[in-house]
């Protein structure tokens, strides 16, 4: 029997994932959550055999959620997502997810890669992997990308300042890097730019 929690912050989906998966001979939803935070929590207390995120979630998005998974459980993560961006894959695997699909795919597929990760396999969208070869690298230096997700949280510079340990003018200054780099008139067009090319 293979052990599955999945995390997606609509219940609907949610549990409509769940009650298809159940349907499996060889599948058990074990627990579910409503966010990334949730889900880590989740997977240490039951340990299940696969774990499915969804990608954009709230307190962690799917791959934050799978990084902190990683020295915690050994389970693999396969993450699910409606707005798949081959920059967002490259996170995925340096992240060491074994698995990333899209919403559409059909339940009776889903199942099937199930099963493969479970035994150890890696499974990636065959057109998210093609776009993911072309895309270009991401200009944003790793302290940039950080001071642009904590900005997509909503957070105030100050804020960004006291969560990473740095100074307000430093952190300033990675903006208008990261603003200049990626053509924004703003610190949130920066972000939502760097959110929709897969970078954040």
């Amino acid at each position: 029997m293979i052990r599955i929690l999945i995390a997606d912050d609509e219940e609907l989906i949610r549990g409509a994932l769940a009650a298809l998966l159940s349907m499996e001979s060889d599948m058990e939803v074990v627990a579910d959550a409503r966010d990334g935070r949730a889900a880590v929590t989740a997977a240490q207390q039951h340990r299940p055999d696969v774990i499915l995120l969804d990608l954009e979630m709230p307190e962690l998005d799917g791959v934050q959620a799978a990084i902190e998974l990683g020295p915690l459980v050994d389970s693999p993560v396969i993450i699910v997502t409606r707005h798949a961006r081959p920059g967002t894959l490259k996170r995925a695997l340096a992240a060491g997810v074994r698995g990333f699909v899209p919403k559409s795919t059909p339940a009776s597929e889903l199942a099937v890669i199930i099963r493969s990760v479970a035994d150890g396999d890696r499974y990636i969208d065959a057109t998210l992997a093609a776009a993911a070869l072309t895309e270009d690298e991401s200009p944003l230096t790793s302290r940039e990308t950080e001071v642009l997700r904590l900005t997509q949280e909503g957070l105030a510079t100050k804020q960004i300042a006291r969560a990473l340990g740095l100074a307000h003018g430093t952190v300033r200054n990675h903006l208008s890097m990261a603003m200049a780099k990626l053509h924004a008139d703003s610190r949130i067009a920066a972000a939502v730019v760097a959110r929709d090319r897969g970078w954040i």
